[in-house]
């Protein structure tokens, strides 16, 4: 598994460097075309496609300061995109009506469409909705489940957001709270740490909260001002209950089980986790990547949480997962063998700040409510 998504990530690497240079060249020449270019260039050629390039390359770093290198890689790709599209059919219009166009629609057009386009996925990323499912079980519980993954916390709100939006999710009165998984990040502040999980501690729910760990939890590069241990004690200190391939038993009713991240070469897998568990009794599992339905599926699950997917993020490589074969499902519920599975968009992003054909959201889950 791990070999192909280091192989999926190789790809979209090689892919997005590609596209970059091939893009740089092609929005130079577009960006020439505007008349405001050709008065400034005097008429010659070398200093129109100078001029260009330079204003591409200013806006690309204005962007990569204001928000990252990746969101700017993001927005000039997809302008590559849209200058590449409207002026296909920019030119199949001026063919069809036997003359060129007087006025640079192709550039007009795809920059007001992009701005459309960056305001609406900046508002779906950093907007939280709230995603109700109802299930039923012949198990003898009732619940109200509440589930969100992926805060990613400093990337689209720092603490005082996150326990913003905890307020809301309180509001709901869920009796459970599931957090499957990147509740943190490499760039999250341990100021933003602390204030979240304090807000979590102050959170009024009948079991409490429950966290089992995902691919960016414990950090990759050491570079953020706290510890993986630190992060643990601030959420035990806090009354969170974490689950690393290990489950607890609640009012002799449910379990809830958390299972290590799949990027972990030792985790157990479902069925050896599962085989001390009262199968009469209903099970809860958080497992960060929804990469493991076939074994969940069989195993004496009830229902399967997860997050990691970020929804697909944006158009149009939102199923690049599953069709690497890294994941199960991308966004949504799906029922296998009796066991429901559950892969919610997140609440924010790594890094990114635009989401496109997907949202932020948390889940409510009403269990035979």
């Amino acid at each position: 598994m791990r070999r192909e998504a280091g192989l999926m990530w190789l790809v979209i690497l090689l892919v997005a460097v590609l596209a970059a240079a091939a893009g740089a060249f092609y929005m130079t020449v577009c960006v020439s075309r505007f008349s405001a270019v050709a008065t400034l260039s005097r008429g010659k050629r070398w200093l129109k496609y100078l001029i260009s390039f330079a204003i591409i390359s200013a806006l690309f770093a204005v962007i990569a300061l204001s928000m990252s290198v990746v969101n700017a890689t993001v927005i000039f790709l997809n302008e590559v995109v849209f200058f590449a599209f409207f002026g296909i059919l920019f030119r199949v219009i001026a063919h069809i009506r036997g003359k060129e166009f007087t006025v640079n629609w192709q550039g007009w057009t795809a920059l007001a469409v992009s701005i459309v386009y960056f305001v609406i996925g900046y508002y779906l990323a950093n907007h939280v909705w709230q995603t109700d499912y109802t299930l039923k079980t012949k198990k003898d519980v009732s619940l109200k489940i509440a589930v969100f993954s992926d805060s990613h916390i400093s990337t689209t709100f720092d603490g005082e957001g996150f326990a913003k939006h905890i307020k809301t999710i309180e509001k709901q009165n869920p009796d459970i709270v599931l957090i499957p998984g990147d509740y943190v990040d490499d760039w999250t502040k341990k100021e933003d740490m602390l204030t979240s999980c304090k807000a979590l501690g102050e959170m009024k729910t009948k079991y409490g909260v429950f966290f089992s760990y995902g691919n960016h939890d414990e950090g990759f590069f050491n570079k953020r001002d706290f510890t993986a241990k630190e992060l643990s004690e601030a959420l035990i200190n806090n009354g969170v209950h974490i689950l690393s391939d290990s489950w607890e038993l609640l009012d002799n009713s449910f379990y809830v089980v958390g299972r290590k991240d799949s990027s972990i070469s030792e985790r157990e897998d479902i069925k050896t986790l599962l085989k001390d568990l009262d199968s009469s009794k209903y099970i809860i599992v958080l497992d960060h990547e929804p990469n493991d339905y076939e074994n969940e599926a069989k195993s004496s699950a009830d229902l399967v949480v997860s997050g990691h997917t970020h929804g697909g993020q944006m158009l149009p490589v939102n199923r690049i997962g599953e069709w690497f074969n890294i994941n199960d499902k991308t966004y949504g519920y799906e029922n296998r063998n009796g066991t429901d599975f559950i892969v919610t968009s997140g609440i924010s992003d790594w890094d990114i700040q635009f989401k496109t054909g997907t949202k932020s959201e948390y889940v409510i889950i009403n269990l035979n409510k």
